[in-house]
């Protein structure tokens, strides 16, 4: 699969993103080593604290149908009627996670609304991540 296919899934997942208190969605699709879409989104709470991200949402669902293997994930996020926006970095916990089950060759690609993309691996967006290994 390719890059643009993957951010087309993050896009679509994103439309289905639960903000109503900071009007901000975001869609993100997880390929597995196998091939397989994972998508989730972000889906808000009023205590903001229970609240989960598009990438945590995505990789839960994956973990919780037995996954374990994954190569690439594709976010995409901006305020809810943006036109132009740029791209949307995971959050420290997000990539905390990342790295729960990907090395750091594990490839990140952040997309803007128009599908401009750049692709990071896990190491270079969390350097010195907390291991227990």
């Amino acid at each position: 699969m390719n890059y643009e296919e993957l951010i087309k899934k993050a896009k679509e997942a994103r439309e289905r993103a639960y903000a109503p208190y900071s009007d901000f969605l975001v869609g993100a699709a997880l390929l597995t080593e196998d091939g397989r879409i994972y998508s989730g989104c972000n889906i808000e709470s009023a205590s903001y604290t229970p609240t989960n991200c598009a990438e945590r949402t995505a990789f839960f669902k994956a973990v919780s149908e037995g996954e374990r293997s994954f190569s690439a994930i594709a976010v995409v996020g901006a305020k809810r009627g943006a036109k132009d926006c740029g791209i949307c970095p995971p959050c420290g916990v997000c990539r905390q996670v990342m790295s729960e089950f990907c090395d750091g060759d594990f490839k990140i690609v952040l997309a803007d609304l128009e599908c401009n993309y750049k692709v990071y691996s896990l190491s270079e967006l969390l350097p010195l991540g907390f291991e227990l290994k």
